[in-house]
């Protein structure tokens, strides 16, 4: 069975590339099954033999003049190269299934219908919101909302000052909704791959005649082991307001115990962290066996986000190393985390539950250990690459019809 693994990145970039590539791997390395790659060209990209079909690198953070501006957004909604060099590629390796990843503004939605077209089953991973919200996040001034507020109108996707706070890139979004709406090109992915519960939800919301199947996140366990409590807490990931950072670093000042709290990453509310809260540990951005090190190592493992997580790749690695994790009650966590067994879920936002949750921990290392030990079994129960290989191949031949 052929394979067309389809992402606007050809690198590791993000959360979404490491999931497209780790799953690329993984059919790869499966008897009876092809990869081929269809993406954008770049000078980090891994090696593909199908990389002359590749499109031209687009980078919309760069300055452009007016007339590139205009080209630009044109090429933002649809993308006339990335249809004619997909259509070739299609033509030329008949791909079974066309497996979507991280295609919108590269690469755009446009393309899943040229998939159907030369008769591939299609199937899209969601691993944002992009598909219920025009901006990614269901996010309005970095505060959460509901997307069954715009049912009904496309008026509504301008109503709201959904990207970065600007009318124009809002503009843009929502006349890229508008086109794909219209044209119907989601309407023709055969199956959409949800890592959480939650996601479906979202996705059924603007789709609901949508095929959902709910394919959690995976890594491998094999990699991983139980670690020892160090005594501190540890928030891993960027360091933003939805994020939860300046929520977390109140909790700790308010905390009767005196537990150290180690916080990884960039972003900005670091500076306001700190002016306000000094006695938080900044460790800035960490990788490969010290980032490791650092999680294996933790009491417990903090996700105090504010916004819809999907599926956090967070919370997967702090059960692998056998953390307990204390997360926000929203989005995919609640699904992640068993309230009392696995860690502990708190009101988003709500610094003083958190605070009273950290003190539990802090009190009772026994109870660490007993939730971490139980964290680990649910991780690879649930969470493991290995269920989630099991899961994709099966998804695989049901619509292959074998």
């Amino acid at each position: 069975m052929k394979i067309l693994f389809v992402n606007k990145f050809f690198f590791p970039h993000g959360g979404a590339e490491t999931v497209f590539l780790q799953e690329r791997e993984m059919v790869k390395n499966t008897e009876g099954f092809e990869v081929i790659d269809f993406s954008m060209k770049h000078e980090k990209n891994l090696p593909s033999e199908q990389s002359e079909y590749f499109v031209d690198n687009v980078d919309y953070n760069n300055e452009h003049g007016l007339k590139s501006k205009l080209k630009v957004s044109r090429d933002f909604i649809h993308n006339q190269q990335a249809c004619e060099k997909f259509e070739q590629l299609i033509i030329n390796e008949k791909p079974d299934i066309v497996h979507f990843h991280n295609i919108y503004h590269q690469l755009t939605p446009s393309i899943i219908k040229i998939a159907k077209k030369h008769g591939c089953k299609t199937i899209l991973t969601a691993h944002d919101y992009k598909v219920a919200c025009p901006g990614y996040g269901c996010l309005i001034d970095g505060k959460v909302f509901d997307v069954k507020n715009i049912n009904g109108s496309f008026v509504n996707l301008f109503k709201y000052q959904w990207h970065e706070g600007s009318w124009s890139k809002s503009f843009l979004m929502s006349c890229e909704a508008v086109f794909h709406g219209l044209n119907k090109s989601y309407e023709n992915i055969d199956t959409f791959v949800a890592p959480s519960a939650f996601m479906k939800s979202m996705i059924k919301t603007r789709l609901p005649d949508a095929n959902v199947q709910v394919i959690v996140n995976g890594i491998d366990a094999s990699k991983t082991e139980i670690g020892e409590d160090g005594g501190y807490f540890l928030y891993c990931g960027r360091l933003s307001p939805e994020k939860g950072v300046p929520t977390l670093a109140k909790a700790h000042s308010l905390m009767k115990a005196d537990v150290p709290l180690k916080v990884l990453g960039n972003g900005p509310v670091k500076e306001l962290i700190e002016r306000e809260y000094p006695n938080v540990e900044l460790l800035g951005f960490l990788q490969g066996d010290e980032l490791f090190n650092i999680i294996k190592n933790a009491k417990a493992v903090i996700v105090p986000s504010e916004w819809y997580e999907n599926c956090s790749m967070s919370v997967i690695e702090a059960m692998s190393y056998g953390k307990p994790v204390v997360g926000g009650n929203i989005g995919g966590i609640p699904e992640q985390v068993l309230d009392g067994e696995t860690g502990f879920l708190f009101e988003p936002g709500n610094a003083q539950q958190l605070a009273d949750k950290l003190d539990i921990l802090a009190s009772n290392p026994e109870l660490v250990k007993e939730m971490g030990v139980k964290a680990r079994e649910r991780m690879v129960n649930k969470y493991s690459l290995d269920v989630h290989k099991r899961e994709l191949i099966s998804l695989y031949h049901s619509l292959a019809g074998k």
